[in-house]
């Protein structure tokens, strides 16, 4: 062969430089992302050395975008954003109307026009799925309230951008860019306000066909395929579904890649086979991904950063403080805690893969110049590298803030009555026990109690929550159970039994704290996941009891294993209750073991009865 194989080099060459970059980015304790963004202008034509093929790079990226939307619609969850809607949606169409319209001034100030001012609000108004995901599961708050608004207020971002996506097309003319073909001959005819129409219409067609034909034909295909046996040919036909609708969208319906996509992925998570399809597609996805972030990479100047440093610090001021600022402020605004508001500022505040999308977009209609794309880029890069700051800062912070009076009172006027209980509720919790919390584990522990005749108190943050369970005549307060108001209008002092049984480390330890120091003798039972975490909450001294989660699973298992190798139950009951005694190593993340809980909750009961 006497030509260049620059296909191959390109793959080659482009994993390569992202699998060090990513290597050390982790090693020194920064998202991959920020390795494969550096490894990609490492390779990139802007720098001396091995460069690969900045073309080839921009079309495989095409695919890396065609499967990150087909995994964002499989995953796409109507149930989960229904469940914090009444924060997300207003929450997310308020922040991103203010970061457009400030990231508009910023570009229109550069000397970017108002088409290129508005690609450059769009691009930092919209965070990154992907770390926000990362960091939630670092920090074990994937399935806290906090992590479940910010998941669904990114959801708002994306499905916004995919109608942003559809839109830019159209409308480019209008502000000073281009169209493409397929767009020309209407907007000649009949001006931009048709072309919207036609492009709506278009993407109404389309969808409609998705949801109503696609939605029987392609799980059943699915299915027909999964029969037959092959994980080849299963793994086939799902990405024949992800690029071959991807690529109809595009050429028959004239919509975007990242739309047809999307849809095609929401249209395979109706189907019984969704998990396995989004297992099949997972490693083509991660690959094409990463080179995606390469190629963007490829794209950036190191040289514009140093020839503009005023106009990069002032899109990471945008993006790393007044976007989380803004965040921060609609989530305090409407009630929740600072916790819960410090954490989805904190998640805010970063750039990722629909900057890059729609700022590649921009490029292509002549919307945004070559300077602004450099922008969103270092922007996305620098945000990300300093992500991880922001979230080291929510603990002091929430320190700060929790107690602070202004903080109180807007609370009280935004929650009313759901933060109080009358005083002849108050003065019937005596010999009580006080549960802070109830997700998963204080559902069980609850209802427990109840079947025994014992009373009980719910303190949590989730107000749906406190209202069925007033329905159902429980007395339940909303608010923060770390604020010492909050344990008083429990009537802690008078409680029997305080268990603590939210999934959170830095807070749980804070509940113990306030409560022992309202009432050292008070029992607790306290939910871990860690035996430091365990052996610090035992040394803050009283009646706490730490049950760890890990241990307490193993403990179960052991005995169920023992008992069906013919051990007695006394025999297997001994050598489970030894494995109490001993360290876990290396503990694999939370497993929610429940019924150790609800046991030692009932077991203490018991015995301060008896």
């Amino acid at each position: 062969m006497d030509h260049e194989p620059v296909l191959i080099s390109t793959i080659a060459i482009g994993l390569t430089a992202a699998f060090i970059g990513g290597f050390v980015a982790r090693r020194i304790g920064l998202p991959a992302i920020v390795g494969y963004i550096v490894a990609g202008v490492v390779i990139g034509p802007f720098t001396p050395g091995i460069a690969a093929d900045p073309t080839i790079a921009t079309e495989l990226a095409e695919i890396g975008v065609i499967l990150l939307m087909f995994g964002v619609g499989i995953h796409f969850s109507f149930r989960d954003l229904a469940a914090v809607k009444a924060i997300a949606i207003p929450g997310a169409a308020i922040q991103i109307s203010v970061m457009t319209t400030l990231g508009t001034a910023l570009g229109l100030a550069l000397g970017f026009g108002i088409g290129g001012g508005l690609e450059l609000g769009l691009a930092i108004s919209v965070a990154s799925t992907v770390v926000l995901l990362r960091a939630l599961e670092d920090r074990d708050e994937l399935d806290t309230r906090q992590g479940k608004i910010a998941v669904g207020w990114l959801i708002v971002q994306d499905l916004f951008m995919v109608v942003v996506l559809v839109l830019l097309p159209v409308i480019a003319p209008s502000l000073g860019g281009v169209s493409d073909a397929s767009h020309a001959e209407s907007a000649s005819s009949g001006g931009a306000l048709i072309e919207i129409a036609f492009a709506v219409g278009r993407a109404a067609v389309f969808a409609i066909l998705m949801v109503v034909a696609g939605a029987r034909v392609i799980p059943w295909l699915l299915l027909q395929v999964a029969r037959q046996g092959s994980r080849e040919l299963f793994t086939l036909a799902v990405l024949a579904v992800a690029l071959g609708i991807a690529y109809v969208a595009s050429t028959v319906f004239g919509v975007s890649f990242a739309l047809g996509a999307f849809l095609a992925g929401l249209v395979v998570s109706e189907s019984d086979m969704s998990h396995q399809a989004a297992a099949d597609a997972l490693p083509l996805r991660d690959a094409f991904a990463v080179l995606f972030f390469v190629s963007v990479g490829m794209l950036l100047d190191p040289t514009y950063l140093v020839a503009s440093p005023l106009a990069i610090v002032a899109v990471v001021a945008l993006i790393v403080i007044a976007q989380p600022l803004v965040a921060l402020a609609i989530v305090l605004v409407s009630g929740h805690p600072a916790r819960i508001a410090l954490t989805v500022a904190a998640g805010l505040g970063q750039i990722g893969e629909f900057s890059f999308i729609v700022g590649t977009l921009g490029l292509t209609l002549g919307l945004l110049p070559a300077g602004g794309f450099q922008l969103i880029v270092a922007g996305a890069l620098l945000s990300i590298t300093l992500n991880p700051v922001l979230f080291a800062l929510i603990d002091p912070l929430d320190r700060r803030l929790r107690d602070q009076p202004w903080l109180r009172a807007l609370m009280r006027r935004r929650i009313g009555d759901l933060a109080a209980i009358d005083e002849g509720q108050r003065a019937s919790l005596v010999n009580h026990a006080v549960i802070c919390g109830y997700g998963r584990v204080g559902r069980l522990i609850g209802p427990a109690l109840e079947r025994r005749g014992f009373k009980y108190a719910v303190i949590t943050q989730e107000r749906d929550e406190v209202d069925r369970l007033r329905a159902a005549g429980v007395i339940a307060i909303y608010g923060d159970a770390a604020h010492p108001e909050v344990l008083k209008m429990a009537n802690v002092t008078a409680a029997r039994l305080v268990v603590v049984a939210i999934p959170e480390p830095n807070a749980t330890r804070l509940i113990v704290e306030r409560v022992q120091a309202l009432d050292p003798g008070v029992d607790i039972v306290v939910r871990t996941h860690s035996d430091s975490e365990a052996a610090h909450l035992r040394s803050l001294g009283g009646k706490v009891q730490a049950v760890h989660g890990e241990r307490e699973l193993a403990v179960q298992m052991a005995r169920y294993s023992l008992r069906r190798f013919g051990l007695s139950s006394r025999e297997a009951e001994a050598v489970a209750q030894g494995l109490r005694g001993r360290a876990v190593v290396a503990p694999e993340r939370r497993r929610r073991p429940l019924e150790g809980v609800v046991g030692r909750v009932r077991d203490r009961f018991s015995a301060r009865r008896a």
